[in-house]
């Protein structure tokens, strides 16, 4: 059996011209089986990893077989790719990697480019979902949508788009309404999608790509929402005749992404797939999504957020507010280089009274310096506010202080592995150290 982490670090994890040549290769070398599954498919800015654990966790209680394939993961590769939440096996991934390594190699040789990391994980995950027969696939997008790899499906039940914000804008545009197109890029023909109103140069595309394609658009509209109010462990509200529903996210913005998700439920009610009311109610208020306002230590308190653009940043400023206005703040940040750090740290400075602690994240190759985050940072708020440390201290003294201070651990989902283990370490190093009597 292969050393699968080792395997897929020799493959290309960035992101090439866009093209789905390499997809279409390996589809075509297996009969176009995916016309064959039920897609759920989801693109979106912000968002649609916490709609595709929604829906699925939704299909799942109602008693359906589910695909669920996402990105990135937070500490291995085999989270990307699970059926009802139980992950595939390195033995799995192995047996399936072995069987496209010839492919892989033919396909390198005759093109000028080569097959890229995500390329891999996707094929991959559509056949392992097509050979243990799920009911339903909720896929994903890695990056835009247009010419993302999961992209090569052709006939989903229903396209998802959530909210639209600035990223990756060197490769999907510089407006809206230019990243709103490549997302749209998702919308099939004669299918249904479904987004959430976000203002008129956003909502056009959809509703021009909708009409091209003979697409059925769903718009859902901020009244369709009523009766608001939350605590600390659940969120409650009504959607448009359903009534007294909670979810178990923190943040307003999850009573948007809960909308969509019950929107798609009426869809597949449609086409004949049961969904029942009483399983929509238990799916949102279990449903876990990691690395989302996750609390990971209780004393002191940590949070990770994977905040990584400004939308988000904006998103987590609104539940610190909701959730911690009268507590002290900290921010262990840590951003990667193709992010705008800039804009990410202005808006972060809104919070006046907070302490920050920029780091250089744990991949010196891939994460803006602390050197950097600190001079921007700087510009922003007084020099007694702002510190320098790295990742894996800043966490350590984080565990070891005594103020009542909640600490929120920010700006990436890739730091996620190094912060659970330095947690557990601390911890452990704690429980062994003899008591003063």
């Amino acid at each position: 059996m292969k050393n699968i982490e080792e395997y897929l670090k020799q493959f290309f994890g960035g992101i090439k011209d866009p093209s789905l040549k390499a997809m279409k290769y390996f589809i075509n070398k297996f009969n176009n089986f995916e016309e064959k599954m039920k897609f759920i498919h989801i693109a979106g800015t912000n968002g649609k990893g916490s709609c595709t654990e929604i829906i699925s966790n939704i299909l799942i209680k109602q008693g359906y077989k589910v695909g669920k394939f996402i990105s990135p993961h937070l500490i291995k590769y085999n989270e990307r790719i699970s059926i009802n939440k139980k992950e595939i096996s390195d033995k799995e991934m192995s047996d399936i990697i072995e069987e496209l390594e010839l492919l892989i190699e033919n396909y390198n040789k005759k093109e000028n480019e080569k097959i890229t990391l995500f390329e891999l994980e996707t094929i991959m995950a559509l056949l392992y979902f097509y050979r243990n027969n799920v009911d339903f696939v909720v896929l994903e997008t890695g990056l835009g949508g247009l010419y993302d790899c999961t992209n090569i499906i052709t006939k989903p039940l229903v396209s998802v788009i959530t909210s639209i914000g600035y990223d990756h804008i060197s490769i999907l545009g510089e407006t809206l309404p230019e990243i709103a197109y490549q997302k749209a890029g998702i919308i099939k023909e004669n299918s249904h999608t479904v987004i959430f109103e976000q203002g008129p140069s956003i909502d056009n595309v959809f509703i021009n790509e909708c009409k091209k394609k003979n697409n059925i658009l769903h718009i859902i509209r901020n009244t369709d929402i009523s009766h608001y109010s939350f605590d600390e462990n659940f969120q409650y509200f009504d959607y448009k005749d359903m009534k007294n529903l909670c979810i178990n996210l923190k943040g307003k913005i999850q009573i948007k992404n809960a909308s969509i998700a019950i929107e798609v439920m009426k869809i597949i009610n449609d086409y004949g797939y049961r969904v029942d009311t009483q399983n929509i109610l238990i799916g949102l208020r279990t449903v876990i999504h990691k690395g989302r306002m996750e609390q990971l230590n209780h004393e002191p308190r940590i949070i990770y957020d994977g905040a990584h653009n400004e939308p988000a940043i904006e998103n987590l400023l609104d539940m610190v507010k909701m959730y911690y206005p009268k507590m002290k703040r900290r921010y262990i940040i840590s951003i990667l280089k193709r992010k705008n750090y800039k804009k990410m740290l202005e808006i972060l400075s809104q919070d006046k009274n907070a302490i920050f602690i920029v780091t250089s994240g744990n991949d010196a190759n891939r994460f803006v310096t602390k050197d950097e985050l600190y001079h921007c940072m700087s510009k922003y708020v007084k020099y007694d506010k702002v510190y320098k440390e790295n990742l894996e201290m800043a966490i350590q003294n984080a565990m070891n202080s005594d103020e009542n201070i909640v600490n929120f651990v920010i700006g990436s989902f890739y730091t996620y592995g190094t912060v659970i283990r330095k947690i557990d370490e601390v911890k452990k190093n704690n429980s062994i150290i003899p008591k003063n009597i």
